[in-house]
């Protein structure tokens, strides 16, 4: 990976056109052949962006990127601050959280504690986009999406959604509904879970490790 602290301009021109007046700003670009644009906010967004695979030509202060559609990111470099290369290696993946994972496996171990009936499919239910946490079947054998968090967020929301698109285009499987358990479920997350007809659960893990029969009770 390549980090570029500058200050420079920047002109993006494809199906549209959009221009980045003169700031220092953090240039990214990493070994996939992608190049970012970042100001020191916005979190992960970049300003502005190509995606790969796309082509890097550097000459007289100005990068021009791009990418197979004909579309270019133009970089008038001002003045470079910072420039170096670093070698990430290859990354391990995600590492899931030891509550949520723990979560996870008491609740597929005792699929009772949502409803007598319920029932376990499999853990880690893959798909395209990546597996879910938890997919079981309630007492009337609907198929149930549960997406496990210990802090329940909007991200994890929008998560959930995607896989019940995909799961619901499955016909073994649709319809199928979902459930959003975590620790803590904040109040903008379950706004929005509830007008997508999402199901909340909030979990108690000391209640939940703490119990060693089988009258695990969810909160």
């Amino acid at each position: 990976m390549r980090l570029v602290i500058a200050r420079c301009s920047v002109d993006y021109a494809g199906r549209l056109s959009a221009h980045l007046p003169s700031a220092t700003r953090l240039i990214l670009v990493k070994a996939d052949g992608s190049v970012s644009v970042h100001a020191d906010d916005r979190a992960y967004k970049p300003l502005n962006w190509m995606s790969p695979p796309c082509s890097l030509k550097e000459a007289d202060g100005t990068w021009t990127v791009t990418n197979k559609a004909g579309e270019k990111l133009i970089i008038s470099l001002e003045e470079v601050l910072h420039d170096s290369s670093h070698e990430l290696g290859v990354d391990p993946g995600l590492v899931k959280d030891g509550v949520e994972a723990h979560l996870q496996e008491l609740l597929a171990d005792r699929m009772e504690v949502l409803g007598a009936g319920w029932s376990l499919i499999r853990r880690e239910y893959p798909t395209a986009i990546g597996p879910v946490d938890i997919l079981c079947r309630d007492a009337d054998g609907t198929t149930v999406a549960i997406e496990i968090k210990r802090r329940g967020e909007i991200d994890g929301v929008e998560q959930l959604t995607r896989y019940l698109e995909l799961l619901n285009r499955d016909p073994l499987l649709a319809p199928v509904k979902g459930i959003f358990a975590a620790q803590e479920i904040k109040p903008q997350a379950r706004v929005l879970a509830t007008d997508r007809g999402i199901g909340c659960v909030v979990l108690d893990y000391d209640e939940l490790r703490g119990i060693d029969d089988d009258k695990l009770k969810l909160f």
